[in-house]
């Protein structure tokens, strides 16, 4: 059995690594949501990449450890590589660094781990990953504000969060939560973006106001954050997701990708402190 100065030692080794790793990276992101079921992962895989066309060497955590769901949405295969002293490498795709509970696990497999391992996970994959110098890590966070999402704020150190939402009232209402949430952790930056705003008619390309518009910006206003953008639905995009082909890499002349890219340069913006 483990005595306390054993345990000790173990935590500040950890915290060593991690700040190790940190200093290498540039600028980190938490993207989380106050609810499921807004497309948080879509838009954070997307986000990367857009970020790895920006010339930004980029690397993405999925911290939603009992739903990652990041390496099918990327299209990323395989799995992470242990170099046997307790370090590991990440998966790549075009250029980008994943990391993912997914890729360690059979697809019907389900992880069923109480929050302190959960977390446990989300502080290892941050000190043993070996993300080397980068000038973005995003971590896909589970929908709500629970305990990894409390993990990942404390232990990555965010310059930004970003919360997305969907336009209909119930989401804005969980989304609020996120905001709060966010300020009281002190994350220096926090923007919203509204995803699913409008779909977009495949055969007369007129948009479709399915779930409202313009909550997620009125909701930023009113919380004195920063509004981000809004991401259209289009069926092709949706398409390419579900086959694991994000469209800010297989349909840049999409309206989604164009959405991704203009987000992208203002998260650069505001990080970077460029002038708009």
């Amino acid at each position: 059995m483990q005595t306390n100065p054993e345990k000790q030692k173990q935590f500040e080794d950890q915290d060593r690594r991690i700040n190790a790793n940190l200093d290498k990276i540039k600028y980190r992101i938490v993207v989380f949501s106050g609810k499921g079921g807004v497309g948080k992962t879509t838009v954070a895989v997307n986000l990367a990449f857009a970020m790895i066309k920006a010339d930004k060497k980029t690397g993405l955590l999925d911290a939603d450890i009992t739903g990652p769901n990041v390496p099918r949405i990327a299209g990323v295969k395989g799995q992470p590589f242990a170099d046997g002293q307790g370090q590991i490498l990440p998966m790549q795709k075009a250029n980008l660094q994943v990391i993912s509970m997914a890729a360690m696990l059979p697809d019907d497999q389900p992880l069923i781990w109480r929050g302190p391992l959960r977390s446990g996970a989300i502080t290892q994959f941050l000190a043993d990953v070996i993300w080397g110098d980068l000038d973005y890590l995003l971590a896909d966070l589970p929908p709500g504000t629970g305990d990894e999402v409390l993990t990942a704020a404390q232990r990555m150190r965010p310059q930004m969060a970003i919360v997305v939402t969907t336009p209909q009232e119930v989401s804005l209402l969980d989304c609020k939560r996120a905001v709060t949430m966010a300020k009281k952790l002190n994350i220096p930056h926090i923007g919203v973006i509204e995803n699913m705003s409008g779909l977009v008619c495949p055969h007369c390309s007129e948009t479709i106001d399915i779930f409202g518009k313009g909550g997620g910006e009125r909701m930023a206003g009113d919380m004195g954050v920063s509004f981000l953008g809004r991401v259209p639905m289009e069926i092709a995009t949706r398409e390419a997701g579900d086959a694991g082909e994000p469209p800010v890499l297989t349909r840049p002349e999409s309206l989604t990708s164009q959405a991704f890219y203009s987000i992208c340069e203002s998260i650069r913006n505001i990080l970077e402190q460029k002038k708009t």
